[in-house]
């Protein structure tokens, strides 16, 4: 297969659609589960850092076609040497994947979990700002697959969780249910199947209500906060309040108040 045909099948792997300011992206391997494969993977990243940097693109929404989400890794793909995951043979880069690119990221992401994620799957949705959980969502630990979560599920789930039920989930490895996902806290609701994308499409849209300066700047500094001690993100977060302070946007919120109607952000 020629790149120019792997590039056309990862297009199609991978849908877009620009909804106002929300960009919908939607694995579609229905008949692999959505499994993920290397040009996959590329096509993602490329996909969300062009919307990063895209003013117009205030939330993102990420979901599946069909039963599941995302089953992980195609291990076909591995074993015909179709993908690396290695990242040596083929200068394919660990910092590349999605899930690290996600982390960098400022333009919040929603996940709408409308069905299994399983191992990277797994990872990808940890990975979100928001998880909006189908009742028909499952979370598959890899570690029954002999690997681990390499694509910062070592590093999420301790946070999100505690370092006794990470261990819990990582190292017995066994599938939590939605209403295992529910008892964790690993998502913001649990939804009726039917009414997931429709819920997740109004939290998504609602985020790309806000002004977009000052989500970016709050999402960015809980980040940091994550690893910088209190005075350190203090001393971070009054620098980006400065800079807010001289902003359309945050004009625009004073003058919206005063005259008693909604406000027209324009991330500037």
């Amino acid at each position: 297969m020629s790149k120019t045909d792997e590039s056309a099948e990862a297009k199609q792997d991978v849908l877009t659609e620009r909804i106002g300011h929300v960009l919908k992206v939607t694995f579609n391997r229905p008949d692999r589960m959505n499994s993920i494969g290397g040009q996959t993977i590329t096509m993602l990243s490329e996909i969300f850092l062009k919307a990063e940097h895209d003013y117009d693109v205030r939330a993102i929404l990420l979901t599946g076609n069909g039963r599941a989400f995302c089953s992980g890794i195609d291990l076909k793909d591995v074993s015909s040497g179709e993908t690396d995951v290695s990242g040596s043979s083929k200068g394919f880069k660990i910092n590349e994947h999605p899930p690290f690119v996600m982390r960098r990221m400022d333009t919040p992401i929603v996940c709408a979990l409308n069905g299994a994620a399983a191992g990277y799957g797994m990872d990808l949705a940890l990975g979100c700002d928001f998880v909006l959980a189908s009742d028909r969502a499952r979370f598959v630990p890899p570690i029954r697959r002999s690997v681990l979560p390499e694509s910062g599920g070592t590093w999420l789930l301790p946070r999100l969780v505690g370092w006794h039920k990470a261990c819990e989930i990582s190292l017995l490895g066994r599938i939590l249910e939605s209403a295992d996902i529910e008892r964790l806290g690993l998502a913001n609701r649990i939804i009726p199947h039917d009414e997931l994308l429709d819920e997740a499409m109004s939290w998504a849209s609602e985020l790309a209500g806000n002004p977009p300066l000052a989500m970016a700047a709050t999402k960015r500094t809980m980040r940091q906060g994550l690893d910088s001690t209190f005075e350190a993100n203090t001393s971070n977060v009054m620098a980006e309040l400065m800079q807010l302070f001289q902003t359309d946007d945050f004009r625009e919120s004073l003058v919206s108040f005063m005259e008693k109607r909604d406000p027209k952000y324009t991330g500037r």
